[in-house]
Parts: structure tokens; C-alpha cells; sequence
């Protein structure tokens, strides 16, 4: 094969999306205990969780399984900048960075306590800092 082998180039591209994705479920994984037990820290010290929009209180498992349901969407973000981007750990970056800014601003629409609104800045802040260094370090590894 040539080096301009549309073959040489699925295969790099499968090779690299292989270490893509098993990086991305370690910082997953990472991220989801990461961030559960920030908020059983968090709970511990005095923080409810509590969301006045309903009166329902964040379940403790429930910070796990939103962070890996975003960790997921990064994961695919990064896949198809991977695929279709000449520029992906750039253009990774960019984009999710934008989204955990625009992830801070709920936690100040909901009404809740101070103390819950710092608590839930901080977490987004700990899962952005496990996933988009990882993912954006696999998107800069050439080799793979």
C-alpha cells in the first residue's frame, strides 16, 4: 500500500480509535469515581444536593452515571474529530472546553443553596479535568 492508500488510512484511523476509546473509558471510569466521591465529600461536609425545581435531591450513584453519559459524548466528539478534522486535538479542545463553560451555567438557574450550586460547579470542573486532558492527549498521540 501507498501512502496515500485510502486502505493505510482506515487502518490508522481504526488503530487510533481503538486507543481513543479505551483511554476514554478509563478517564470515564476515572471521571464517574472521581466525581462520586467528590459529592459524597461534598454530602459529608453539609451539602443536600438538593434541586428546588421538583424538591428532589441528586442521588449519589446519579453523579456517576451523568458523568459517564457525558463522558460518553465527548468520547464521540472526539472520535469524529479524529475521523473528519485536520486539526482534532485543536478543535477537541475548543469545543470541550465551550461545553463544560455552558455546563456551569444550570447549576445557577435552578434555585438550589449556594453551597449545592459551589458543589455542582466543582464536580462539572473535576470530570472536565479527568476526561479532556486524556482524550486530547489521544488525539495528539500520532502513533496511536
Amino acid at each position: 500500500m501507498s501512502v496515500g492508500d485510502p486502505g493505510t488510512i482506515r487502518v490508522s484511523y481504526a488503530h487510533r480509535l481503538r486507543g481513543l476509546a479505551g483511554s476514554g473509558f478509563v478517564a470515564m471510569l476515572v471521571a464517574m469515581v472521581a466525581t462520586t466521591l467528590a459529592a459524597a465529600l461534598a454530602h459529608a461536609a453539609g451539602v443536600d444536593f438538593e434541586v428546588p425545581d421538583g424538591g428532589e435531591t441528586i442521588p449519589l450513584p446519579g453523579f456517576g452515571v451523568v458523568t459517564g453519559i457525558f463522558s460518553i459524548v465527548g468520547f464521540v466528539i472526539a472520535a469524529a474529530l479524529l475521523r473528519w478534522s485536520a486539526r482534532p486535538t485543536e478543535r477537541f479542545v475548543q469545543t470541550a472546553v465551550s461545553l463544560t463553560a455552558i455546563s456551569l451555567i444550570p447549576p445557577f438557574l435552578v434555585g438550589a443553596h449556594p453551597a449545592t450550586t459551589a458543589a455542582l460547579l466543582g464536580l462539572h470542573l473535576v470530570a472536565a479535568t479527568v476526561v479532556i486532558p486524556t482524550l486530547a492527549q489521544r488525539l495528539r498521540t500520532r502513533t496511536g
